[in-house]
Protein backbone atom coordinates (compact mmCIF):
# COMPACT_ATOMS: atom_id res chain seq x y z
CA UNK A 1 0.00 0.00 0.00
CA UNK A 2 2.97 2.35 0.81
CA UNK A 3 4.55 1.72 -2.35
CA UNK A 4 1.17 2.75 -4.12
CA UNK A 5 0.87 5.77 -2.40
CA UNK A 6 4.43 6.40 -2.78
CA UNK A 7 4.26 5.78 -7.24
CA UNK A 8 0.95 8.16 -6.63
CA UNK A 9 3.12 10.92 -4.88
CA UNK A 10 5.76 10.97 -7.39
CA UNK A 11 3.11 11.44 -10.29
CA UNK A 12 1.68 13.85 -8.52
CA UNK A 13 4.97 16.09 -8.29
CA UNK A 14 5.46 15.14 -11.88
CA UNK A 15 1.93 15.99 -12.67
CA UNK A 16 3.04 19.62 -10.97
CA UNK A 17 5.95 20.14 -12.60
CA UNK A 18 4.76 19.64 -15.93
CA UNK A 19 2.17 22.01 -15.71
CA UNK A 20 4.40 24.56 -14.21
CA UNK A 21 6.60 24.39 -17.26
CA UNK A 22 3.50 24.59 -19.34
CA UNK A 23 2.59 27.49 -17.68
CA UNK A 24 6.17 29.49 -17.78
CA UNK A 25 6.23 28.70 -20.88
CA UNK A 26 2.87 30.48 -21.52
CA UNK A 27 3.73 33.20 -19.49
CA UNK A 28 7.12 33.61 -21.87
CA UNK A 29 5.54 33.35 -25.06
CA UNK A 30 3.01 36.21 -23.86
CA UNK A 31 5.43 38.23 -22.16
CA UNK A 32 7.84 38.54 -25.06
CA UNK A 33 6.25 40.62 -28.10
CA UNK A 34 5.66 43.32 -25.25
CA UNK A 35 8.91 42.83 -23.78
CA UNK A 36 10.60 43.08 -27.11
CA UNK A 37 8.22 45.75 -28.52
CA UNK A 38 9.28 48.16 -25.38
CA UNK A 39 12.72 47.03 -26.18
CA UNK A 40 12.81 48.44 -29.69
CA UNK A 41 11.02 51.72 -28.71
CA UNK A 42 13.56 53.01 -26.18
CA UNK A 43 16.76 51.34 -27.95
CA UNK A 44 19.25 53.40 -30.00
CA UNK A 45 17.52 54.03 -33.02
CA UNK A 46 20.10 52.54 -35.23
CA UNK A 47 20.36 49.79 -33.07
CA UNK A 48 16.38 48.99 -33.76
CA UNK A 49 16.93 50.12 -37.84
CA UNK A 50 19.55 47.09 -37.91
CA UNK A 51 17.12 44.99 -35.90
CA UNK A 52 19.74 43.77 -33.41
CA UNK A 53 17.41 44.15 -30.32
CA UNK A 54 15.98 40.68 -29.41
CA UNK A 55 15.28 41.05 -25.82
CA UNK A 56 16.56 43.64 -24.13
CA UNK A 57 17.17 47.50 -24.88
CA UNK A 58 20.52 48.32 -26.88
CA UNK A 59 21.48 51.85 -25.49
CA UNK A 60 19.31 54.47 -24.56
CA UNK A 61 16.97 56.58 -26.69
CA UNK A 62 13.14 58.40 -25.97
CA UNK A 63 13.96 60.26 -29.85
CA UNK A 64 10.76 57.49 -30.47
CA UNK A 65 8.54 58.25 -28.02
CA UNK A 66 9.04 62.64 -28.47
CA UNK A 67 8.11 61.87 -32.27
CA UNK A 68 4.93 60.15 -31.33
CA UNK A 69 3.97 63.03 -28.76
CA UNK A 70 4.47 65.61 -31.18
CA UNK A 71 1.86 64.32 -33.27
CA UNK A 72 -0.81 66.08 -32.87
CA UNK A 73 -2.97 63.60 -35.13
CA UNK A 74 -2.21 61.04 -32.00
CA UNK A 75 -3.59 62.82 -29.80
CA UNK A 76 -6.66 63.39 -31.88
CA UNK A 77 -6.51 59.86 -32.28
CA UNK A 78 -6.43 59.05 -28.86
CA UNK A 79 -9.01 61.65 -27.33
CA UNK A 80 -11.31 59.88 -29.73
CA UNK A 81 -10.58 56.17 -28.82
CA UNK A 82 -11.19 57.43 -24.86
CA UNK A 83 -14.25 58.66 -25.97
CA UNK A 84 -15.80 55.81 -28.16
CA UNK A 85 -14.68 53.62 -24.90
CA UNK A 86 -16.14 55.53 -22.13
CA UNK A 87 -19.36 56.18 -23.43
CA UNK A 88 -19.77 53.16 -25.43
CA UNK A 89 -19.00 50.99 -22.31
CA UNK A 90 -21.13 52.70 -20.14
CA UNK A 91 -23.80 52.15 -23.01
CA UNK A 92 -23.24 48.61 -23.76
CA UNK A 93 -23.41 47.61 -19.92
CA UNK A 94 -26.98 49.58 -19.20
CA UNK A 95 -28.04 47.90 -22.46
CA UNK A 96 -26.96 44.47 -21.36
CA UNK A 97 -28.38 44.62 -18.36
CA UNK A 98 -31.76 46.05 -19.11
CA UNK A 99 -32.01 43.23 -21.69
CA UNK A 100 -30.63 40.62 -19.06
CA UNK A 101 -32.61 41.16 -16.20
CA UNK A 102 -35.59 40.18 -17.77
CA UNK A 103 -34.73 37.14 -19.78
CA UNK A 104 -33.42 35.94 -15.97
CA UNK A 105 -36.96 36.27 -14.41
CA UNK A 106 -39.13 33.29 -14.84
CA UNK A 107 -42.28 35.39 -14.67
CA UNK A 108 -41.20 37.28 -17.81
CA UNK A 109 -44.09 36.05 -20.59
CA UNK A 110 -41.97 35.99 -23.92
CA UNK A 111 -39.19 35.08 -22.04
CA UNK A 112 -38.46 31.81 -24.37
CA UNK A 113 -38.87 33.38 -27.61
CA UNK A 114 -37.04 36.57 -26.76
CA UNK A 115 -34.36 34.22 -25.98
CA UNK A 116 -34.57 32.56 -28.77
CA UNK A 117 -34.48 35.17 -31.07
CA UNK A 118 -30.79 37.18 -29.55
CA UNK A 119 -29.33 33.62 -30.17
CA UNK A 120 -30.48 33.52 -33.48
CA UNK A 121 -28.72 36.86 -34.30
CA UNK A 122 -25.36 35.08 -33.40
CA UNK A 123 -25.64 32.30 -36.02
CA UNK A 124 -27.17 34.59 -38.68
CA UNK A 125 -26.15 38.78 -39.86
CA UNK A 126 -27.00 40.99 -42.11
CA UNK A 127 -24.18 41.26 -43.50
CA UNK A 128 -21.72 44.13 -43.93
CA UNK A 129 -22.91 45.50 -47.08
CA UNK A 130 -26.70 45.67 -45.65
CA UNK A 131 -25.36 47.49 -42.16
CA UNK A 132 -23.89 50.24 -44.16
CA UNK A 133 -26.58 50.89 -46.20
CA UNK A 134 -28.82 51.28 -43.41
CA UNK A 135 -26.50 52.90 -40.88
CA UNK A 136 -25.94 55.57 -44.21
CA UNK A 137 -29.98 55.83 -44.36
CA UNK A 138 -30.53 56.63 -40.91
CA UNK A 139 -27.57 59.33 -40.81
CA UNK A 140 -25.22 57.70 -38.56
CA UNK A 141 -22.29 57.66 -41.41
CA UNK A 142 -19.48 59.85 -40.47
CA UNK A 143 -20.57 60.19 -36.72
CA UNK A 144 -19.16 59.33 -33.49
CA UNK A 145 -22.22 57.66 -32.47
CA UNK A 146 -22.21 55.03 -34.97
CA UNK A 147 -19.38 52.98 -33.22
CA UNK A 148 -21.50 53.63 -29.95
CA UNK A 149 -24.85 52.44 -31.45
CA UNK A 150 -23.82 49.52 -34.14
CA UNK A 151 -22.96 47.05 -31.21
CA UNK A 152 -25.47 48.38 -28.28
CA UNK A 153 -25.63 44.99 -27.07
CA UNK A 154 -23.08 41.74 -27.32
CA UNK A 155 -25.43 38.44 -27.61
CA UNK A 156 -22.67 36.39 -25.92
CA UNK A 157 -22.69 39.32 -23.02
CA UNK A 158 -26.33 39.14 -22.40
CA UNK A 159 -25.94 35.19 -22.43
CA UNK A 160 -23.28 35.78 -19.40
CA UNK A 161 -25.30 38.03 -17.48
CA UNK A 162 -28.58 36.39 -18.03
CA UNK A 163 -27.08 33.20 -16.30
CA UNK A 164 -25.61 35.52 -13.27
CA UNK A 165 -28.77 36.82 -12.68
CA UNK A 166 -30.40 33.86 -12.46
CA UNK A 167 -28.12 33.04 -8.87
CA UNK A 168 -29.82 35.27 -7.22
CA UNK A 169 -32.33 34.05 -4.96
CA UNK A 170 -36.04 34.41 -6.29
CA UNK A 171 -37.36 34.96 -2.76
CA UNK A 172 -34.82 37.99 -2.33
CA UNK A 173 -36.75 39.38 -5.21
CA UNK A 174 -40.41 38.63 -3.88
CA UNK A 175 -39.14 39.96 -0.38
CA UNK A 176 -38.57 43.16 -2.48
CA UNK A 177 -41.63 43.55 -4.10
CA UNK A 178 -43.95 43.07 -1.17
CA UNK A 179 -41.90 45.93 0.48
CA UNK A 180 -43.39 47.81 -2.67
CA UNK A 181 -40.18 48.02 -4.54
CA UNK A 182 -41.21 48.33 -8.75
CA UNK A 183 -38.38 46.16 -11.43
CA UNK A 184 -36.55 49.05 -11.86
CA UNK A 185 -36.25 49.48 -8.25
CA UNK A 186 -35.05 45.89 -7.66
CA UNK A 187 -32.99 46.00 -10.82
CA UNK A 188 -30.96 49.30 -9.86
CA UNK A 189 -30.88 49.03 -5.53
CA UNK A 190 -30.65 44.98 -5.45
CA UNK A 191 -29.70 43.18 -8.36
CA UNK A 192 -27.07 45.73 -9.49
CA UNK A 193 -24.80 45.97 -6.00
CA UNK A 194 -24.88 42.60 -5.73
CA UNK A 195 -23.99 41.92 -9.47
CA UNK A 196 -20.22 43.83 -9.21
CA UNK A 197 -18.14 40.81 -10.21
CA UNK A 198 -20.49 40.35 -13.55
CA UNK A 199 -20.58 44.31 -14.23
CA UNK A 200 -16.38 44.12 -14.07
CA UNK A 201 -16.32 40.85 -16.79
CA UNK A 202 -18.98 43.33 -19.14
CA UNK A 203 -17.13 46.66 -18.43
CA UNK A 204 -13.41 44.62 -19.34
CA UNK A 205 -14.45 43.02 -22.16
CA UNK A 206 -16.82 45.93 -23.92
CA UNK A 207 -13.92 48.04 -22.98
CA UNK A 208 -11.20 46.39 -24.56
CA UNK A 209 -13.20 45.46 -27.67
CA UNK A 210 -13.62 49.70 -27.73
CA UNK A 211 -10.39 50.38 -27.56
CA UNK A 212 -9.01 47.66 -30.00
CA UNK A 213 -11.59 48.57 -32.93
CA UNK A 214 -11.07 49.95 -35.85
CA UNK A 215 -12.80 47.72 -38.79
CA UNK A 216 -15.91 49.48 -37.84
CA UNK A 217 -14.26 52.99 -38.08
CA UNK A 218 -12.40 51.91 -41.02
CA UNK A 219 -15.53 51.92 -43.11
CA UNK A 220 -17.99 54.45 -41.17
CA UNK A 221 -16.08 56.78 -39.96
CA UNK A 222 -13.82 58.44 -43.22
CA UNK A 223 -13.27 61.92 -41.32
CA UNK A 224 -10.07 61.79 -39.83
CA UNK A 225 -10.79 64.19 -37.12
CA UNK A 226 -13.21 61.36 -36.09
CA UNK A 227 -11.19 58.52 -36.23
CA UNK A 228 -9.93 56.31 -33.22
CA UNK A 229 -6.50 55.66 -32.06
CA UNK A 230 -6.40 51.99 -33.62
CA UNK A 231 -7.20 52.73 -37.17
CA UNK A 232 -4.46 55.62 -36.84
CA UNK A 233 -2.32 52.56 -35.23
CA UNK A 234 -3.37 50.04 -38.62
CA UNK A 235 -1.95 53.33 -41.19
CA UNK A 236 0.95 53.66 -39.13
CA UNK A 237 1.91 49.73 -38.88
CA UNK A 238 0.18 48.02 -42.56
CA UNK A 239 -0.25 51.30 -44.70
CA UNK A 240 2.94 52.73 -44.26
CA UNK A 241 2.21 56.07 -46.12
CA UNK A 242 4.48 58.23 -47.44
CA UNK A 243 2.17 61.27 -45.75
CA UNK A 244 1.43 59.58 -42.70
CA UNK A 245 5.56 59.18 -42.44
CA UNK A 246 5.60 62.96 -43.12
CA UNK A 247 3.23 63.56 -40.07
CA UNK A 248 5.07 62.09 -37.63
CA UNK A 249 9.13 62.19 -37.99
CA UNK A 250 11.47 64.47 -39.48
CA UNK A 251 12.96 63.67 -43.24
CA UNK A 252 16.32 63.45 -41.79
CA UNK A 253 15.32 61.36 -38.75
CA UNK A 254 12.79 58.72 -41.02
CA UNK A 255 15.84 56.13 -41.97
CA UNK A 256 16.33 55.50 -38.46
CA UNK A 257 13.13 56.15 -37.06
CA UNK A 258 10.53 54.48 -38.95
CA UNK A 259 10.33 51.88 -37.58
CA UNK A 260 10.69 52.59 -34.14
CA UNK A 261 7.93 54.69 -34.05
CA UNK A 262 5.83 52.26 -35.16
CA UNK A 263 6.71 50.43 -31.60
CA UNK A 264 6.50 53.21 -29.62
CA UNK A 265 3.08 54.00 -31.00
CA UNK A 266 2.05 50.70 -29.84
CA UNK A 267 3.04 51.10 -25.97
CA UNK A 268 1.35 54.32 -26.42
CA UNK A 269 -2.15 52.38 -27.14
CA UNK A 270 -1.93 49.17 -25.30
CA UNK A 271 -0.48 51.13 -22.21
CA UNK A 272 -4.36 52.19 -20.62
CA UNK A 273 -5.31 48.66 -21.07
CA UNK A 274 -2.47 47.10 -19.19
CA UNK A 275 -2.76 49.57 -16.23
CA UNK A 276 -6.95 49.10 -15.96
CA UNK A 277 -6.74 45.23 -16.51
CA UNK A 278 -5.06 44.47 -12.84
CA UNK A 279 -7.64 46.26 -10.92
CA UNK A 280 -10.16 44.07 -12.39
CA UNK A 281 -9.01 40.48 -12.74
CA UNK A 282 -10.28 39.57 -9.70
CA UNK A 283 -13.99 40.16 -10.62
CA UNK A 284 -12.93 39.04 -14.14
CA UNK A 285 -12.29 35.68 -13.03
CA UNK A 286 -15.16 35.36 -10.57
CA UNK A 287 -17.42 37.12 -13.11
CA UNK A 288 -16.87 34.70 -15.98
CA UNK A 289 -17.32 31.60 -13.73
CA UNK A 290 -20.26 32.50 -11.70
CA UNK A 291 -22.09 33.59 -15.35
CA UNK A 292 -20.88 30.46 -17.13
CA UNK A 293 -21.72 28.02 -15.22
CA UNK A 294 -25.43 27.46 -13.48
CA UNK A 295 -25.19 26.81 -9.86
Amino acid sequence: MSTVKKRTAVAGKLADAAITCLMLGVIVVCLYPLVFVFSMSISDPLAAARMEVWLWPKGFSLQSYKLVTDNPDLWTAYANTIFYTAVGTAFNVVMTILLAYPLSRRGFVIRVPLTLFIVFTMLFKGGTIPTFILMNRIGLYDTRWILILLGAVGVWYVIIARTFFESIPDTLIESAKLDGASDMGILWRIVTPLSMPIMAVLILFYAVEHWNSYFSALIYLPSKELQPLQLYLVKVLVENTQSMADSIMMSEEKSLAIMQVKYAIIIVSTLPILCVYPFLQKYFVKGVMIGAIKG
